[in-house]
Protein backbone atom coordinates (compact mmCIF):
# COMPACT_ATOMS: atom_id res chain seq x y z
CA UNK A 1 0.00 0.00 0.00
CA UNK A 2 1.30 3.14 -0.79
CA UNK A 3 2.67 5.95 1.62
CA UNK A 4 0.87 8.83 -0.15
CA UNK A 5 -2.72 8.44 -1.64
CA UNK A 6 -4.84 5.82 -2.51
CA UNK A 7 -4.61 4.63 -6.34
CA UNK A 8 -7.90 4.26 -7.61
CA UNK A 9 -9.31 2.32 -10.69
CA UNK A 10 -12.31 3.68 -11.97
CA UNK A 11 -14.52 0.68 -13.94
CA UNK A 12 -16.84 1.69 -17.12
CA UNK A 13 -15.35 5.29 -17.66
CA UNK A 14 -18.38 7.14 -19.01
CA UNK A 15 -20.42 10.18 -18.49
CA UNK A 16 -20.59 9.78 -14.82
CA UNK A 17 -16.77 9.58 -13.85
CA UNK A 18 -16.29 12.48 -16.66
CA UNK A 19 -18.79 14.95 -14.60
CA UNK A 20 -18.84 13.61 -11.30
CA UNK A 21 -15.31 11.41 -10.20
CA UNK A 22 -12.56 13.17 -12.30
CA UNK A 23 -13.38 16.62 -10.73
CA UNK A 24 -13.64 14.62 -7.21
CA UNK A 25 -10.14 13.25 -7.58
CA UNK A 26 -9.44 16.64 -8.87
CA UNK A 27 -9.65 18.06 -5.09
CA UNK A 28 -9.05 14.78 -3.40
CA UNK A 29 -6.76 14.81 -0.70
CA UNK A 30 -5.61 10.91 -0.01
CA UNK A 31 -6.96 9.71 -3.34
CA UNK A 32 -6.09 9.52 -7.05
CA UNK A 33 -6.65 7.45 -10.14
CA UNK A 34 -4.14 5.40 -11.74
CA UNK A 35 -5.99 3.64 -14.32
CA UNK A 36 -9.61 2.98 -16.20
CA UNK A 37 -11.59 0.49 -18.27
CA UNK A 38 -13.69 0.83 -20.86
CA UNK A 39 -15.49 -2.14 -23.19
CA UNK A 40 -13.90 -0.13 -26.22
CA UNK A 41 -9.94 -0.09 -25.94
CA UNK A 42 -9.98 2.64 -28.20
CA UNK A 43 -12.22 5.06 -26.11
CA UNK A 44 -10.39 4.01 -23.28
CA UNK A 45 -7.04 5.06 -24.63
CA UNK A 46 -8.42 8.37 -25.67
CA UNK A 47 -10.14 8.56 -22.29
CA UNK A 48 -6.98 7.85 -20.35
CA UNK A 49 -4.88 10.16 -22.61
CA UNK A 50 -7.68 13.09 -22.18
CA UNK A 51 -7.51 12.84 -18.13
CA UNK A 52 -3.81 11.83 -17.85
CA UNK A 53 -4.21 8.25 -16.29
CA UNK A 54 -1.25 5.80 -16.77
CA UNK A 55 -3.18 2.93 -17.48
CA UNK A 56 -6.32 2.01 -20.15
CA UNK A 57 -8.02 -1.19 -19.93
CA UNK A 58 -10.55 -2.95 -22.06
CA UNK A 59 -11.92 -5.05 -19.10
CA UNK A 60 -12.25 -5.32 -15.84
CA UNK A 61 -10.42 -8.38 -15.23
CA UNK A 62 -7.49 -6.56 -16.90
CA UNK A 63 -7.73 -3.03 -14.55
CA UNK A 64 -8.54 -5.84 -11.28
CA UNK A 65 -4.95 -7.13 -11.70
CA UNK A 66 -3.10 -4.21 -12.26
CA UNK A 67 -0.82 -4.05 -9.96
CA UNK A 68 -0.88 -0.17 -9.22
CA UNK A 69 -4.25 0.02 -8.31
CA UNK A 70 -5.31 -0.27 -4.76
CA UNK A 71 -9.13 0.01 -5.25
CA UNK A 72 -11.86 -0.26 -7.07
CA UNK A 73 -14.53 2.60 -8.49
CA UNK A 74 -17.20 1.25 -10.49
CA UNK A 75 -18.94 3.13 -12.05
CA UNK A 76 -20.88 0.32 -15.18
CA UNK A 77 -24.41 0.05 -15.86
CA UNK A 78 -26.14 -1.58 -13.12
CA UNK A 79 -26.30 -5.04 -14.51
CA UNK A 80 -22.62 -5.18 -14.39
CA UNK A 81 -21.89 -4.17 -10.75
CA UNK A 82 -22.40 -8.05 -9.59
CA UNK A 83 -19.73 -9.50 -12.21
CA UNK A 84 -17.50 -5.97 -11.68
CA UNK A 85 -17.42 -6.11 -8.08
CA UNK A 86 -16.56 -10.04 -7.60
CA UNK A 87 -13.84 -9.82 -10.14
CA UNK A 88 -12.61 -7.38 -8.57
CA UNK A 89 -12.71 -8.71 -4.97
CA UNK A 90 -11.37 -12.15 -6.45
CA UNK A 91 -7.73 -9.88 -7.58
CA UNK A 92 -8.37 -8.60 -3.88
CA UNK A 93 -9.21 -5.41 -4.63
CA UNK A 94 -11.46 -3.72 -2.43
CA UNK A 95 -14.67 -1.56 -4.21
CA UNK A 96 -16.67 1.36 -3.95
CA UNK A 97 -19.98 0.71 -6.39
CA UNK A 98 -22.24 2.95 -7.65
CA UNK A 99 -25.93 3.23 -6.67
CA UNK A 100 -28.30 1.12 -7.34
CA UNK A 101 -25.86 -1.34 -5.79
CA UNK A 102 -27.15 -4.37 -8.32
CA UNK A 103 -30.02 -5.62 -10.02
CA UNK A 104 -31.95 -6.70 -6.64
CA UNK A 105 -31.19 -7.57 -3.11
CA UNK A 106 -29.95 -11.46 -4.14
CA UNK A 107 -27.13 -10.06 -6.14
CA UNK A 108 -26.34 -7.70 -3.52
CA UNK A 109 -26.35 -10.08 -0.89
CA UNK A 110 -24.03 -11.92 -3.17
CA UNK A 111 -21.34 -9.14 -2.97
CA UNK A 112 -21.98 -8.52 0.17
CA UNK A 113 -21.11 -12.53 0.77
CA UNK A 114 -17.91 -11.94 -1.55
CA UNK A 115 -16.41 -9.22 0.22
CA UNK A 116 -17.00 -10.43 3.56
CA UNK A 117 -15.47 -13.58 2.52
CA UNK A 118 -12.05 -11.98 1.08
CA UNK A 119 -12.29 -9.71 4.04
CA UNK A 120 -11.95 -6.56 2.28
CA UNK A 121 -14.15 -3.72 2.01
CA UNK A 122 -16.99 -3.22 0.22
CA UNK A 123 -18.99 0.15 0.15
CA UNK A 124 -21.73 1.75 -1.79
CA UNK A 125 -21.59 4.96 -3.09
CA UNK A 126 -24.61 6.64 -1.49
CA UNK A 127 -22.93 9.90 -2.15
CA UNK A 128 -25.58 12.06 0.21
CA UNK A 129 -24.51 10.45 3.15
CA UNK A 130 -21.30 13.02 2.66
CA UNK A 131 -23.17 16.20 2.05
CA UNK A 132 -23.52 19.35 4.57
CA UNK A 133 -27.27 19.30 4.27
CA UNK A 134 -27.92 15.46 5.08
CA UNK A 135 -25.50 16.18 8.05
CA UNK A 136 -27.06 18.63 9.49
CA UNK A 137 -30.34 17.61 9.19
CA UNK A 138 -29.20 14.48 10.24
CA UNK A 139 -28.11 16.56 13.53
CA UNK A 140 -31.00 18.70 13.79
CA UNK A 141 -33.02 15.89 14.33
CA UNK A 142 -31.13 13.37 16.82
CA UNK A 143 -31.03 17.26 18.61
CA UNK A 144 -34.75 17.26 19.02
CA UNK A 145 -35.17 20.06 17.41
CA UNK A 146 -38.23 19.25 15.50
CA UNK A 147 -39.30 16.42 18.23
CA UNK A 148 -40.19 13.46 16.98
CA UNK A 149 -40.47 13.24 13.04
CA UNK A 150 -43.92 12.15 12.07
CA UNK A 151 -43.98 13.11 8.16
CA UNK A 152 -41.35 13.91 5.82
CA UNK A 153 -41.17 14.11 1.79
CA UNK A 154 -38.25 14.10 -0.59
CA UNK A 155 -38.42 14.59 -4.19
CA UNK A 156 -35.98 14.36 -7.09
CA UNK A 157 -36.64 15.41 -10.78
CA UNK A 158 -34.10 15.62 -13.85
CA UNK A 159 -34.95 15.83 -17.43
CA UNK A 160 -33.78 12.40 -18.72
CA UNK A 161 -35.49 12.58 -22.45
CA UNK A 162 -32.12 12.52 -24.72
CA UNK A 163 -30.04 11.50 -21.77
CA UNK A 164 -26.72 10.39 -22.53
CA UNK A 165 -26.74 6.91 -20.25
CA UNK A 166 -28.62 5.65 -22.82
CA UNK A 167 -29.11 2.50 -21.34
CA UNK A 168 -30.95 3.62 -18.46
CA UNK A 169 -34.05 2.69 -19.81
CA UNK A 170 -33.35 -0.77 -20.93
CA UNK A 171 -34.35 -3.05 -18.48
CA UNK A 172 -31.74 -5.66 -19.01
CA UNK A 173 -29.20 -3.06 -17.87
CA UNK A 174 -30.77 -0.49 -15.59
CA UNK A 175 -32.43 -1.37 -11.99
CA UNK A 176 -35.55 0.74 -13.18
CA UNK A 177 -35.70 4.07 -13.98
CA UNK A 178 -35.76 7.14 -12.14
CA UNK A 179 -37.24 5.26 -8.74
CA UNK A 180 -33.84 3.23 -8.50
CA UNK A 181 -32.27 6.19 -10.52
CA UNK A 182 -32.09 8.06 -7.92
CA UNK A 183 -35.32 7.67 -5.27
CA UNK A 184 -32.40 5.29 -3.78
CA UNK A 185 -30.62 8.63 -2.79
CA UNK A 186 -33.94 10.11 -1.39
CA UNK A 187 -34.50 6.48 0.61
CA UNK A 188 -30.78 6.23 2.07
CA UNK A 189 -31.15 10.09 2.39
CA UNK A 190 -34.04 9.51 4.55
CA UNK A 191 -32.55 6.61 6.37
CA UNK A 192 -30.01 8.41 7.29
CA UNK A 193 -31.10 11.50 8.97
CA UNK A 194 -34.02 9.74 10.61
CA UNK A 195 -31.30 7.08 11.83
CA UNK A 196 -34.29 4.95 11.17
CA UNK A 197 -35.19 1.62 9.36
CA UNK A 198 -37.89 1.63 6.55
CA UNK A 199 -40.55 -1.29 7.46
CA UNK A 200 -43.05 -1.32 4.70
CA UNK A 201 -43.31 -0.31 1.19
CA UNK A 202 -45.98 1.28 -1.01
CA UNK A 203 -45.28 1.97 -4.80
CA UNK A 204 -47.29 3.66 -7.96
CA UNK A 205 -45.75 4.51 -10.78
CA UNK A 206 -46.16 5.77 -14.55
CA UNK A 207 -44.73 4.95 -17.60
CA UNK A 208 -44.64 6.34 -21.55
CA UNK A 209 -43.89 6.09 -25.00
CA UNK A 210 -40.09 7.10 -24.49
CA UNK A 211 -39.64 5.50 -20.86
CA UNK A 212 -41.58 2.00 -21.75
CA UNK A 213 -40.56 -0.53 -20.13
CA UNK A 214 -39.20 0.99 -17.11
CA UNK A 215 -41.24 3.93 -15.32
CA UNK A 216 -40.73 7.82 -15.97
CA UNK A 217 -42.04 8.66 -12.35
CA UNK A 218 -43.19 7.17 -9.30
CA UNK A 219 -44.13 7.83 -5.83
CA UNK A 220 -42.82 5.73 -3.19
CA UNK A 221 -44.40 5.15 0.39
CA UNK A 222 -41.83 4.60 3.36
CA UNK A 223 -43.27 3.41 6.84
CA UNK A 224 -40.38 3.36 9.37
CA UNK A 225 -40.00 1.53 12.30
CA UNK A 226 -40.85 4.34 14.42
CA UNK A 227 -43.74 5.56 12.77
CA UNK A 228 -42.79 8.18 10.55
CA UNK A 229 -44.18 7.92 7.40
CA UNK A 230 -41.94 9.35 4.16
CA UNK A 231 -42.87 10.10 0.26
CA UNK A 232 -40.47 9.58 -2.36
CA UNK A 233 -41.89 11.40 -5.80
CA UNK A 234 -39.40 10.58 -8.42
CA UNK A 235 -39.32 12.20 -12.06
CA UNK A 236 -37.34 12.19 -15.68
CA UNK A 237 -40.10 14.71 -17.16
CA UNK A 238 -39.23 17.33 -14.84
CA UNK A 239 -36.30 19.84 -14.69
CA UNK A 240 -33.66 19.56 -12.32
CA UNK A 241 -34.92 19.55 -8.32
CA UNK A 242 -34.45 18.05 -5.14
CA UNK A 243 -36.13 18.67 -2.18
CA UNK A 244 -36.16 17.30 1.98
CA UNK A 245 -39.45 18.48 4.26
CA UNK A 246 -39.15 16.98 7.48
CA UNK A 247 -41.87 17.78 10.26
CA UNK A 248 -41.90 16.73 13.33
CA UNK A 249 -44.46 17.15 16.55
CA UNK A 250 -42.68 20.70 17.66
CA UNK A 251 -41.21 22.14 13.75
CA UNK A 252 -40.48 21.58 10.38
CA UNK A 253 -37.35 21.51 8.41
CA UNK A 254 -36.97 22.42 5.05
CA UNK A 255 -33.95 22.22 2.44
CA UNK A 256 -34.80 23.36 -1.11
CA UNK A 257 -32.48 22.04 -3.41
CA UNK A 258 -31.05 19.88 -0.83
CA UNK A 259 -28.93 17.28 -2.30
CA UNK A 260 -27.53 19.71 -4.81
CA UNK A 261 -23.93 19.65 -5.52
CA UNK A 262 -23.21 22.71 -7.59
CA UNK A 263 -24.58 25.52 -5.40
CA UNK A 264 -25.23 26.01 -1.65
CA UNK A 265 -28.44 26.14 -0.42
CA UNK A 266 -30.76 26.74 2.80
CA UNK A 267 -32.05 25.08 5.56
CA UNK A 268 -35.26 26.19 7.37
CA UNK A 269 -36.15 25.80 10.54
CA UNK A 270 -40.03 26.61 11.46
CA UNK A 271 -40.85 25.91 15.13
CA UNK A 272 -44.91 24.83 15.44
CA UNK A 273 -45.08 27.17 18.18
CA UNK A 274 -44.33 30.60 16.11
CA UNK A 275 -44.06 29.82 11.98
CA UNK A 276 -42.87 32.98 11.49
CA UNK A 277 -39.69 32.51 13.47
CA UNK A 278 -37.77 30.92 9.93
CA UNK A 279 -34.46 30.37 11.13
CA UNK A 280 -32.38 29.66 8.15
CA UNK A 281 -28.85 28.27 7.21
CA UNK A 282 -26.97 28.23 4.39
CA UNK A 283 -24.40 25.27 3.53
CA UNK A 284 -22.67 23.91 0.50
CA UNK A 285 -22.35 20.34 -0.94
CA UNK A 286 -19.72 20.85 -3.13
CA UNK A 287 -16.81 18.65 -1.47
CA UNK A 288 -19.24 15.54 -1.18
CA UNK A 289 -17.54 13.30 -4.10
CA UNK A 290 -14.46 14.32 -3.02
CA UNK A 291 -15.29 13.19 0.77
CA UNK A 292 -16.97 10.52 -0.18
CA UNK A 293 -13.26 8.98 -1.76
CA UNK A 294 -11.25 10.15 0.93
CA UNK A 295 -13.52 8.31 3.44
CA UNK A 296 -13.13 5.04 1.31
CA UNK A 297 -9.48 5.57 0.93
CA UNK A 298 -9.13 5.73 5.16
CA UNK A 299 -11.24 2.59 5.00
CA UNK A 300 -9.04 0.90 2.35
CA UNK A 301 -5.77 1.81 4.88
CA UNK A 302 -7.88 0.51 7.76
CA UNK A 303 -8.46 3.78 9.49
CA UNK A 304 -11.66 4.28 9.70
CA UNK A 305 -15.20 2.42 8.46
CA UNK A 306 -16.59 3.59 5.32
CA UNK A 307 -19.99 5.18 6.00
CA UNK A 308 -22.13 3.56 3.29
CA UNK A 309 -21.14 -0.27 3.91
CA UNK A 310 -22.28 -2.76 1.12
CA UNK A 311 -24.89 -3.35 3.72
CA UNK A 312 -26.69 -0.33 3.16
CA UNK A 313 -26.80 -0.41 -0.04
CA UNK A 314 -28.10 -4.28 0.39
CA UNK A 315 -31.18 -2.82 2.65
CA UNK A 316 -31.86 0.03 0.10
CA UNK A 317 -31.68 -2.69 -2.62
CA UNK A 318 -33.96 -4.53 -0.89
CA UNK A 319 -36.82 -1.48 -0.39
CA UNK A 320 -36.01 -1.00 -3.96
CA UNK A 321 -37.17 -4.23 -4.60
CA UNK A 322 -40.51 -4.03 -2.54
CA UNK A 323 -41.01 -0.56 -4.15
CA UNK A 324 -41.34 -2.33 -7.58
CA UNK A 325 -43.00 -5.45 -6.19
CA UNK A 326 -45.24 -3.28 -4.73
CA UNK A 327 -46.30 -1.37 -8.27
CA UNK A 328 -46.31 -4.59 -9.95
CA UNK A 329 -49.06 -6.06 -7.50
CA UNK A 330 -50.64 -3.30 -6.48
CA UNK A 331 -49.91 -4.09 -2.53
CA UNK A 332 -48.11 -2.79 0.46
CA UNK A 333 -44.90 -4.59 0.89
CA UNK A 334 -43.32 -5.54 4.17
CA UNK A 335 -39.93 -5.99 4.56
CA UNK A 336 -38.07 -8.39 6.40
CA UNK A 337 -36.28 -7.41 9.41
Amino acid sequence: MPTSKVRFGIVGFGLHAVKRLMPAFGIAEHSEVVALSRRDAARARASAEQFGIANAFASVEELAHCAEVDAVFIASPDALHLHDTLVCLRAGKPVLCEKPMAMNAMEAEQMVGAAKSAALPLGVAQVFRFEDSTRRLRERVRNGNIGRPVLARTEFCYPGIDSARTWITDPTLATGGPIADVGVHCIDALRFILGDEVTAVSCTAVKDELSEPVECAGVVTLEFMRKTLATVSVSTRAQYRTFIEITGETGVLTAFDALNVERPLTIEYRPHADPRQVEREEVSNQLAYARQLDAFAATVRGESAFPAPGSEGQRNQQILDAAYASWRSGQRQVLQS
